[in-house]
């Protein structure tokens, strides 16, 4: 054999290997890609799902919290439209001295105003006094005087010291109001409304007794913050929301 011809044969050789190397790549590339399809697809699927559409009522609360008419604590969900969620913490008030790590959170759902006219409100709080009932009020202001008040549930720790409680209530525009004498106030949510808006929250010992032996103090008077008899019988505020302004 000539130099020439096994050259020749090399050279053949070669092109033949090189050809089947790019079959094999053009073949496991096409694989890939049908491998990877479902899963750019189900990506896709995925980032698509995740984007919540536009709700112009949580632009609107959340531009209320930028310009101060919410308190800055106030946190507004993503949602869909028709739904509004928004939260904000409890700190501890009167139970501080000797609770001081106590936490709540308050949060409120407003659904579609065709399908319920009422809000739905959870309050869930952590290491308070265990086993102590408190009542729970929408207040005019966080701290004394408190103002005008509406009472609007119970809540019982357990002996953890958490506990919750969830209640439906008009709560985004609740107010209070003396019918001979109703006056008007300026929410910030609805303009001109009639009588007191009730925006904050407050968490009061439904037990003066109560909150004497929790808080070791036999000086503390007895409120008006629960029903029944004497009106006076129960104790200090123990949680609120702290703010000057509308926490809802």
């Amino acid at each position: 054999m000539s130099f020439l011809q096994f050259t020749r044969k090399i050279t053949v050789g070669s092109s033949l290997l090189l050809v089947i190397l790019v079959v094999l790549l053009s073949v496991t590339m096409q694989a890939s890609a049908a491998t990877n399809a479902p899963l750019e697809h189900h990506n896709r699927a995925n980032a698509a799902a995740n984007q919540v559409p536009f709700n112009s009522d949580v632009q609107r609360l959340r531009q209320m919290v930028r310009d101060g008419q919410l308190a800055p604590t106030v946190d507004v969900l993503d949602t869909f439209p028709g739904t509004t969620i928004l939260q904000f913490p409890l700190v501890p008030s009167g139970i501080k001295a000797s609770f001081p790590n106590a936490t709540g959170l308050v949060t409120i759902v407003q659904g579609d105003r065709t399908n319920s006219s009422s809000d739905t409100v959870t309050v869930d709080v952590q290491n308070m006094p265990p086993n102590i009932t408190f009542t729970i009020f929408f207040i005019q202001f966080a701290g004394k005087p408190f103002g005008n008040v509406e009472y609007v549930a119970d809540l019982a720790t357990r002996g953890d010291g958490s506990g919750e409680t969830v209640f439906q209530l008009i709560t985004l525009v609740s107010f209070a109001m003396d019918a001979r004498n109703p006056g008007t106030s300026i929410d910030n949510k609805e303009g001109p409304t009639s009588g007191t808006n009730l925006e904050h929250m407050g968490m009061w010992f439904s037990s003066l007794q109560d909150a004497q032996t929790i808080l070791n103090d036999d000086t503390l008077a007895g409120t008006i913050f629960d029903g029944g008899n004497p009106p006076l019988h129960a104790g200090p505020q123990a949680m609120t929301d702290g703010q000057t302004a509308p926490v809802f």
